[in-house]
Protein backbone atom coordinates (compact mmCIF):
# COMPACT_ATOMS: atom_id res chain seq x y z
CA UNK A 1 0.00 0.00 0.00
CA UNK A 2 2.64 2.26 -0.05
CA UNK A 3 2.33 3.22 -3.21
CA UNK A 4 -0.86 3.95 -3.45
CA UNK A 5 -2.22 7.01 -5.43
CA UNK A 6 -5.30 6.93 -3.23
CA UNK A 7 -3.61 10.50 -1.05
CA UNK A 8 -4.80 8.98 1.92
CA UNK A 9 -3.60 11.55 4.69
CA UNK A 10 -1.62 13.44 2.30
CA UNK A 11 -3.52 17.17 2.95
CA UNK A 12 -2.70 20.02 4.72
CA UNK A 13 -5.90 19.09 6.92
CA UNK A 14 -4.35 15.69 7.97
CA UNK A 15 -0.96 17.20 8.64
CA UNK A 16 -2.14 19.81 10.72
CA UNK A 17 -3.94 18.38 12.99
CA UNK A 18 -1.76 14.94 13.41
CA UNK A 19 1.04 17.42 14.22
CA UNK A 20 -1.21 19.27 17.07
CA UNK A 21 -2.33 16.24 18.21
CA UNK A 22 1.11 14.64 18.76
CA UNK A 23 2.58 18.41 20.70
CA UNK A 24 -0.50 17.94 22.77
CA UNK A 25 0.40 14.22 23.34
CA UNK A 26 4.12 14.96 23.91
CA UNK A 27 3.18 17.75 26.15
CA UNK A 28 0.38 15.15 27.94
CA UNK A 29 3.33 12.79 28.61
CA UNK A 30 5.83 15.59 30.45
CA UNK A 31 3.64 16.71 32.65
CA UNK A 32 2.11 12.82 33.89
CA UNK A 33 5.76 12.24 34.26
CA UNK A 34 6.45 15.81 35.82
CA UNK A 35 3.48 14.81 38.59
CA UNK A 36 2.07 17.97 37.27
CA UNK A 37 -2.15 17.16 36.66
CA UNK A 38 -3.04 20.91 35.15
CA UNK A 39 -0.20 20.68 32.16
CA UNK A 40 -1.33 17.08 31.61
CA UNK A 41 -5.06 18.28 31.43
CA UNK A 42 -3.73 21.18 28.90
CA UNK A 43 -1.38 18.54 26.87
CA UNK A 44 -4.91 16.31 26.29
CA UNK A 45 -6.85 19.53 25.88
CA UNK A 46 -4.10 20.60 23.27
CA UNK A 47 -4.72 16.42 21.69
CA UNK A 48 -8.28 17.35 21.16
CA UNK A 49 -8.07 21.04 19.65
CA UNK A 50 -5.63 19.24 16.62
CA UNK A 51 -9.05 17.31 15.99
CA UNK A 52 -10.89 20.32 15.93
CA UNK A 53 -8.68 21.99 13.87
CA UNK A 54 -8.29 19.09 11.22
CA UNK A 55 -11.64 18.72 10.74
CA UNK A 56 -12.24 22.78 10.33
CA UNK A 57 -9.21 22.62 7.88
CA UNK A 58 -11.09 19.57 6.02
CA UNK A 59 -14.25 21.34 5.74
CA UNK A 60 -12.99 24.60 4.53
CA UNK A 61 -11.44 22.64 1.65
CA UNK A 62 -8.12 21.73 2.67
CA UNK A 63 -8.69 18.15 3.06
CA UNK A 64 -9.32 15.10 0.60
CA UNK A 65 -11.01 15.59 -2.18
CA UNK A 66 -14.05 13.09 -2.28
CA UNK A 67 -13.44 9.91 -4.28
CA UNK A 68 -15.89 8.69 -7.06
CA UNK A 69 -16.31 4.72 -6.85
CA UNK A 70 -14.80 3.10 -9.45
CA UNK A 71 -17.02 1.72 -11.71
CA UNK A 72 -16.50 -2.20 -12.93
CA UNK A 73 -16.04 -3.23 -16.28
CA UNK A 74 -18.76 -5.88 -16.13
CA UNK A 75 -21.22 -4.54 -14.14
CA UNK A 76 -23.42 -2.53 -16.61
CA UNK A 77 -26.89 -3.63 -16.77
Amino acid sequence: MAGSSHGHGHTPAAWTGVIIAFIGFCVAGAFMVMDNPIGFWAGLALTLVGGIVGGAMRLAGLGQKPQRPARMAGSES
